[in-house]
C-alpha cells in the first residue's frame, strides 16, 4: 500500500477587509469548512499580519491521487466560492 500526500499552497487576497479582525473572521470560516469537509490540515502559514493578505497551507493524505485531485479541486472551489476572497495564486505538489 502506497501513501500520497498532496500539499496545496494558497495566495489570497481579501479585497473588502479592514482590519486584522476581520480578516481573521473570515479566515477562520474558511479554515473551519474546510477542516469539516475534507479532514484536512489547514492553516495560515505566511503574511499573518497583513490584513488584506494571507498564504494558507494545506494538506491531504490518501492511498490515491485520482481521490487527492478531486479533493483537492472541491478544495479550490470552496475557497474561490467565498464572497470576501480572492485567490491571487496556488499550486498542489503531490509527494
Amino acid at each position: 500500500m502506497s501513501m500520497i500526500v498532496a500539499i496545496g499552497t494558497f495566495e489570497l487576497h481579501f479585497p473588502e477587509v479592514h482590519t486584522l479582525k476581520e480578516k481573521r473572521q473570515v479566515l477562520r470560516c474558511l479554515l473551519d469548512r474546510v477542516k469539516a469537509r475534507f479532514n484536512a490540515s489547514i492553516a495560515e502559514v505566511d503574511h499573518n499580519d497583513l490584513w488584506q493578505r494571507s498564504t494558507i497551507g494545506v494538506a491531504l493524505v490518501a492511498n490515491d491521487r485520482t481521490l487527492l485531485a478531486k479533493m483537492a479541486g472541491r478544495i479550490e472551489e470552496i475557497l474561490a466560492d467565498h464572497a470576501q476572497v480572492e485567490i491571487k495564486d496556488y499550486y498542489w505538489d503531490y509527494v
